[in-house]
């Protein structure tokens, strides 16, 4: 049985609350979306959405394109700077904040157990709470002044692994008393100065750190980093990061292998089996009236959707006592009513501040790990903003807009850490993928996903109860996400030849090498002394920091060993952001500065020089070129060009 009846009745509200979210998401698609699978000769399944509104083409992604595909798969109801009606908007951005509901959550519980915090969920939710109002804060700016296109911010594992090596320092090292949660008073003034201190110097790493990156945004040195960073560079700084975490994935799985297991399956069914089986759900348009349409809601919500079905089913083994209630035996970390008083204890509005856990406090050995993460998220960026600019139809971005979005996305980190968030902020790869899903380019819809975040940031009920899900539910899907992040560095060697020995050897080394030292580090804290205490900090961060061991092997020998650019896959990784851009949107329409600014310095000749204005602002007020005559531009990825 339950502890209480208020605690069930807050379950209960917690699971409703869920459902609706994936009911809602899952209806917002069929008010507007009819979807239809047509089958190709080799039996794999297309989608061809016809959504009403205006179409426009996607740029064409590959020379040799299957004949049996239709061809409104390559166009788009809006593209990015058309406004969708209102309530599709909001629709739609729900959408997007379901999507990065796993990456935005995952963060501050992975941050809590270097923060000594295990054990205090209503922290916790105050963490979920104020990662969720600075990502929307964050979007908006990216949006409205950045890069502008339609892309989310959100919470940066890059980020995540060099704040877990800090917080590993032998004086960070958690209090043994504070792992046992019957000794852990959270309302006393020693534990909130336990995990306020560890807080407020990740804060002041991730300040200083994200400076660097406002000035090589702003400044235009992006272009110069990117000239030196390969797909060899890329490939093993991106895999470790998955890799490095998997000791928080297998502690919290390990807590109960079996409901762990199954959220896995669970997601992996979802994401994987039934991506192609469409739902019925009820329709409503002024044409058809009342009918259903088929929505692929495996497809877009297999994370939400495993999550919610394993949580729903520890509640079931929980009430009726399946699960044990000794803290001592295995399994008991799977019960929903640990947290349950958080619920009730949270409030139902607050405002996070810059500040609100003290001034932060800086170290040497911090910043320089951060600034890894910072380059690592930068790089990753920029291949993002090419992709979004693809899908959104948008042509591929511009050396000032890049320039803007980097920049944008280090005020973003500033300001997380100005808020202390415990982690800074990038653009969500997993809603430039969206964005193929919908066939909604708009940035409107981003901006919805925006303004919706910065409410969930608000109330915070809404953190209260993503700290309720049981710890081996997260396990679960850390095993999945993880893995996937892992996959993802890997597959940039897609561009190179790794028939080569010479690439084979790099990659190879790097991976190794970023696993084994941080391990040996790790075994032998003592062994760095070079006898200046701020040195040994800094070293201990950096060798310890699986991403930037890994990354700083593959960038030194890839620069360095003999290599054709075509071999070590430069050409190819310059040829994927070099987009065909004929049939898509003007670049000044899309990319110049918003509310008429452009316009208004179009007198200022001097403004060409500022690496984040658009060039052309002196000829903002011509007429523009008609959209068949872009066909014949060209337009470059701006970066050391």
């Amino acid at each position: 049985m339950l502890q209480s009846s208020p605690l069930r009745l807050h379950f209960l509200h917690s699971v409703l609350f869920l459902t609706f979210l994936l009911f809602f998401s899952s209806f917002e698609l069929s008010t507007e979306v009819d979807m239809t699978v047509e089958k190709e000769n080799n039996g794999l399944d297309n989608y061809a959405f016809a959504l009403e509104g205006r179409f426009c083409d996607l740029p064409d992604s590959g020379e040799d394109l299957d004949s049996s595909i239709d061809e409104d798969n390559n166009k788009l109801a809006y593209c990015v700077t058309d406004v969708p009606p209102w309530y599709l908007c909001i629709l739609l951005g729900t959408q997007h904040c379901l999507t990065a509901f796993g990456g935005i959550i995952a963060i501050p519980l992975i941050l809590s157990q270097g923060l000594c915090l295990q054990h205090d969920g209503l922290t916790q939710s105050h963490l979920i709470s104020t990662i969720f109002f600075v990502s929307g804060i964050c979007t908006l700016l990216q949006v409205t002044f950045g890069i502008r296109l339609p892309i989310l911010q959100g919470g940066t594992f890059t980020l995540l692994a060099p704040s877990m090596a800090m917080l590993s320092m032998p004086e960070w090292t958690c209090p043994a008393w504070t792992q046992n949660a019957s000794l852990v008073n959270t309302t006393s003034a020693e534990f909130t100065e336990v995990w306020q201190s560890r807080m407020r110097a990740l804060q002041g790493s991730i300040i200083v750190g994200s400076l660097f990156q406002v000035f090589v945004g702003f400044s235009g040195l992006i272009g110069l980093f990117v000239r030196f960073i390969g797909p060899l560079t890329i490939a093993p700084t991106i895999s470790l990061i998955g890799l490095s975490l998997f000791d928080s994935a297998g502690s919290s799985a390990g807590n109960h292998w079996g409901i762990s297991s199954m959220t896995t399956a669970l997601i992996i069914l979802f994401s994987q089996y039934l991506r192609h089986i469409s739902v019925p759900f009820p329709t409503y348009n002024k044409h058809k009236k009342l009918h259903t349409s088929r929505i692929y809601v495996f497809q877009i919500l297999p994370v939400l959707l495993g999550i919610t079905l394993s949580w729903l089913i520890c509640y079931i083994l929980t009430s009726c006592n399946v699960l044990p209630a000794d803290p001592d035996h295995y399994g008991y970390l799977a019960r929903t009513d640990l947290k349950g008083n958080v619920i009730e204890q949270a409030p139902w509005f607050t405002l996070p501040y810059p500040g609100q856990w003290g001034i932060p406090t800086v170290s040497l050995a911090g910043v320089v790990g951060i600034l890894a993460g910072v380059i690592s998220s930068m790089i990753e960026s920029v291949g993002d903003y090419h992709a979004c600019a693809r899908l959104s139809g948008a042509p591929p971005p511009p050396k000032h807009a890049i320039n803007r979005g980097i920049g944008i996305e280090g005020l973003g980190c500033l300001l997380a850490g100005a808020w202390g968030t415990g982690n800074g902020t990038t653009s969500y790869s997993e809603n430039v993928g969206a964005l193929g899903i919908t066939k909604v380019g708009s940035r409107v819809v981003i901006v919805a996903s925006g303004v919706l975040m910065i409410v969930m940031g608000v109330l915070g009920k809404v953190g209260a109860i993503f700290t309720t899900i049981p710890s081996p539910v997260m396990g679960g899907m850390f095993m999945v996400m993880f893995g996937v992040i892992c996959a993802a560095g890997v597959s940039n060697l897609q561009y190179t030849d790794m028939n080569s020995s010479r690439n084979i050897f790099i990659f190879g080394f790097s991976m190794f090498t970023g696993l084994v030292i941080p391990n040996w580090i790790l075994k032998n804290p003592k062994a760095i002394a070079t006898g200046v205490v701020e040195l040994d900090q800094m070293l201990q961060v950096l060798l310890t920091t699986s991403m930037f061991v890994g990354g700083f092997f593959g960038f030194i020998l890839d620069n360095t060993v003999p290599g054709t650019k075509q071999e070590r896959g430069i050409l190819a990784w310059n040829k994927a952001h070099e987009d065909d851009c004929s049939n898509t949107l003007e670049s000044g329409e899309v990319y110049s500065l918003p509310f008429g600014i452009s316009s208004s310095f179009s007198s200022v000749s001097w403004l060409r020089y500022i690496p984040f204005c658009p060039p052309g602002l002196q000829n903002s007020l011509e007429p523009k070129q008609p959209l068949e005559n872009l066909q014949s531009s060209q337009f470059n990825i701006g970066m050391g060009q």
